[in-house]
């Protein structure tokens, strides 16, 4: 028979128990067949059955000398000591001590004996003609100008009155060891209403004593259960077993994918999973497309080409990419440039224009270095306002006052995050809303790349961070945070005590130290030295 089996008893078992309950009692017959007090108890009730020579024994009196004995002990020792020394009940103990007004002298003094090695390497204190005083079992208390360990910790201990019941064998520091929670106590168990509604049934059919052991429940809170359900058919509150059906909550997390779909009707189903990730809603991909598909979402046709070259930035500020989106706004041309960072995919700046102009690209990016600080590198592909293909172009120039290294793109697959960027941002605002003129579509984009920034969850950045978690440094916190169920609470700004910027670095480079101040170099060899070593 299993550990986790009921033993089942024959009519005959029983009344062997039943006859021993008469002679023996309850707890003895019990022990002698092998059976639970409680069963015992609930075959004596449904029988009616008694102990029948039960014999009442008087309590032991004690002395006058005995109880002398007893308080003189409790004086010195405490009363669980005390009791435990004499034989005597701790009840009767402190009867007794409280009648007589007796207390311990020195509740939070150390025990006699506080040493672990053996009593015969311990010398008594001499007194004053020499001779050595025989041990005594009360330790004398510490003189004023010597303060030991449990004089401090009485100083600091001295309102709580558990200490005032210690062992006379244990020493403070192990009062001190002691846990707040006992080591075999159980955290308490948060149960569902259909688990509750599987315990009351199990304990209707077996009794609550055989549920509360096969499911590791309390008997208590099982009958707190039994009475609120009572109350709940009289119509007096809920009932513990009963809960939000299954077609509310489905309702309810249908709501929250319609909801998020109509705010950002750009997003697809898996970023729209993402977002509701980072708010602690838990959601399948193929059900949030299986509801946006209900209210009209038609999924695009994408072909998708393998890239397996893949790289990425160590860290924020080190690579910067650029580029141009043109689009077509009633029947002026735009061309919106783009400023991304490659580690977090932060949009650093963005600037509107009727064509590919240098003065746009230069402001825009000046803008971007005093809001963000200087990066280490940029790249682009070769566009007459980055690029010149005779001489040296304006932006070029700008680059190497500043000392940021210019990395050209030779394939469109370099600048791979900033075209993927740029498919987005298509997909996600112009091909959405329609506007008026080009005041409407510039008022438009800095809302959409603020919500980008510190709303819009990132697949490259795992699904739950938004780029700003990574290029302000508050990545591990977030998480954590979602991991607690408080993504809810994390909004889509970033306020300015959470934001963390590299201004000041110090990097090896070649066996040579460099220092850089906002993402210029202030210290170490020339880059013309560097590469001429390489």
């Amino acid at each position: 028979m299993g550990p986790s089996e009921r033993r089942t008893y024959t009519a005959k078992e029983r009344k062997e128990v039943l006859e021993s309950l008469r002679k023996e009692g309850i707890c003895a017959a019990a022990k002698k067949h092998g059976v639970s007090t409680g069963a015992v108890s609930e075959w004596a009730n449904k029988a009616g059955v008694k102990r029948e020579n039960a014999v009442w024994t008087p309590r032991p009196k004690h002395s006058e000398e005995k109880r002398a004995a007893v308080l003189a002990t409790v004086k010195t020792h405490g009363v669980n000591a005390a009791a435990k020394q004499h034989g005597v009940s701790q009840g009767c103990v402190s009867v007794w001590a409280r009648d007589a007004g007796v207390k311990r002298e020195s509740p939070t003094a150390p025990p006699p004996v506080i040493e672990t090695k053996p009593p015969t390497s311990v010398t008594p204190p001499a007194d004053e003609s020499g001779e050595t005083k025989p041990p005594t079992p009360v330790t004398p208390p510490a003189d004023e100008s010597t303060e030991t360990q449990a004089t401090m910790y009485r100083k600091v201990r001295e309102p709580v009155p558990a200490l005032c019941r210690t062992a006379p064998h244990s020493s403070a520091r192990d009062e001190v060891a002691k846990p707040s929670r006992k080591p075999g106590s159980q955290v308490a168990k948060v149960y569902t209403p259909s688990q509750k509604a599987e315990i009351l049934e199990s304990a209707t059919e077996d009794g609550v004593s055989a549920a509360a052991k096969e499911y590791g429940a309390s008997r208590f809170s099982i009958y707190a259960w039994q009475r609120k359900v009572d109350k709940a058919a009289a119509g007096q509150g809920p009932s513990p077993t009963s809960g939000p059906s299954q077609q509310t909550l489905e309702d309810q997390r249908d709501q929250e994918i319609l909801s998020e779909y109509k705010t950002h009707p750009g997003l697809g189903p898996s970023q729209i999973r993402n977002q509701l990730r980072r708010r602690h809603v838990r959601v399948s991909v193929h059900t949030v497309r299986r509801v946006m598909e209900g209210a009209g979402y038609r999924p695009p046709k994408v072909e998708r080409q393998k890239h397996e070259r893949r790289y990425e930035a160590v860290r924020p500020n080190h690579l910067w990419h650029l580029d141009f989106v043109q689009r077509f706004i009633g029947r002026n041309t735009t061309f919106t440039l783009i400023l991304i960072d490659d580690c977090s995919r932060f949009v650093v700046g963005h600037g509107v224009d009727d064509a590919e102009r240098a003065d746009m690209v230069i402001s825009t990016f000046e803008e971007a270095v005093r809001r963000h600080g200087r990066p280490e590198s940029v790249m682009h592909d070769k566009g007459s306002a980055f690029w010149s293909w005779r001489g040296i172009s304006r932006f070029t120039a700008l680059l190497a006052e500043m000392g940021i290294d210019q990395i050209v793109a030779e394939h469109k697959e370099w600048n791979g995050k900033v075209e993927n960027f740029n498919l987005n941002i298509h997909k996600e605002l112009f091909d959405v809303k329609r506007f008026a003129d080009v005041a409407e579509m510039r008022r438009c984009l800095a809302a959409h790349l603020s919500f980008y920034n510190c709303g819009r969850t990132h697949q490259a950045l795992g699904g739950l961070l938004v780029p700003a978690d990574r290029y302000y440094g508050r990545a591990e916190e977030v998480l954590l945070r979602i991991e607690a169920g408080a993504g809810g609470e994390l909004g889509d700004g970033v306020a300015l005590g959470e934001r963390c910027l590299e201004l000041f670095k110090v990097q090896s480079r070649g066996g040579v130290p460099e220092v850089w101040l906002l993402g210029r170099k202030l210290l170490g060899l020339p880059d013309s030295t560097v590469e001429n070593e390489k």
